[in-house]
């Protein structure tokens, strides 16, 4: 078994290896395809503590997490600065943390020293469950399926959901490693190229790769999380509360967290003008880019195409904005 899941892999990594452009505007996330999401990482957290515990440091409201309905959210710094976002799916009797895999080991130190004396245990699992991710109209065939973001389903009493940020994300499968193959033959999946997901989730305006550029430098507001479901401003009190419900009661989220499409050149530097004046800076450079930008400055707009060193780009406008 664990050998088919590497031939999955393998499968999953060919573009890697070839000049396989996706065009931003075909449709990418097809019915019958499933991309093993190697860059996901899954943390276990369960105890007699642990529904209080997660509830006093993450930006949602953990008591609406059940079989039945899953979560996104994050955990911030006292200043409400960005430090980690997850996905929180209940599992047996506490909850899985479906988070980057590159920061999955900070995130665990992160959390254990928040948990000081409570009954609390927290473990690493990615080495024995892993991610799938497919489209929300095979999730719909499945019985009791619903067009309700975060609806979560057993499938041979392994979770799968359909993505809480965002429905047309699609659905995620979390499994354990030996349940895999079986798993995705019986629901007549095929394994495609995770670039595919990777320029989807870009496209949708969902960062997920390299986030570990937004910790400390942007405000967990600015990072849309009250657009893709991830703050509850209704739960009371969290780690970095105050200044999140400041932002967003007095109007003064000026600035946020949005994909950047390059037309020509290359990203060599951080600052984004048009006609040498500032709107914004990236954030995230790698294939897939995001900058902060000044949505509510008078010099931008989505039909311009701005300045960022030799590179020429364009902000693409999510369809939740």
């Amino acid at each position: 078994r664990r050998v088919l899941f590497r031939s999955l892999i393998i499968k999953s990594n060919i573009c890697k290896k070839s000049n396989y452009i996706i065009s931003y505007n075909q449709s990418i996330m097809k019915k019958n395809d499933v991309y093993i999401l190697e860059d996901r990482g899954l943390l276990y957290l369960n105890g007699e503590d642990v529904k209080e515990f997660l509830q006093n440091i993450i930006t949602n409201n953990i008591n609406n997490v059940t079989d039945e309905k899953s979560s996104f959210a994050a955990l911030l710094s006292p200043q409400g600065k960005y430090l980690y976002d997850f996905l929180v799916i209940k599992h047996k009797s506490g909850f899985f943390l479906d988070c980057e895999k590159n920061v999955i080991e900070d995130l665990y130190k992160q959390l254990n020293l928040y948990k000081l004396r409570s009954k609390v245990e927290i473990l690493n699992l990615s080495n024995e469950f892993v991610v799938a991710a497919l489209s929300k109209e095979k999730f719909l065939d499945l019985d009791g399926a619903k067009e309700i973001p975060g609806l979560t389903l057993k499938y041979r009493h392994d979770p799968i959901l359909l993505d809480p940020r965002n429905i047309n994300l699609g659905a995620r499968l979390i499994i354990n490693l030996e349940k895999l193959y079986l798993s995705l033959k019986k629901l007549e999946l095929k394994s495609s190229e995770v670039e595919g997901y990777d320029n989807f989730s870009h496209q949708m305006g969902i960062a997920q790769k390299d986030t570990k550029s937004l910790q400390n430098k942007i405000f967990g507001i600015e990072c849309n999380f009250d657009e893709l479901n991830g703050i509850d401003f209704k739960k009371g009190c969290y780690v970095g509360q105050e200044n999140t419900a400041r932002i967003k009661l007095k109007k003064k989220l000026n600035k946020r967290l949005l994909p950047i499409k390059v037309l020509e050149g290359k990203i060599e530097d951080e600052i984004i003008t048009f006609e040498n004046k500032e709107v914004g800076k990236v954030i995230i450079n790698n294939k897939y880019p995001f900058g902060l930008i000044k949505t509510n400055n008078e010099n931008f707009s989505f039909e311009k195409i701005y300045q960022c060193g030799e590179a020429k780009i364009q902000v693409i406008k999510p369809s939740w904005l």
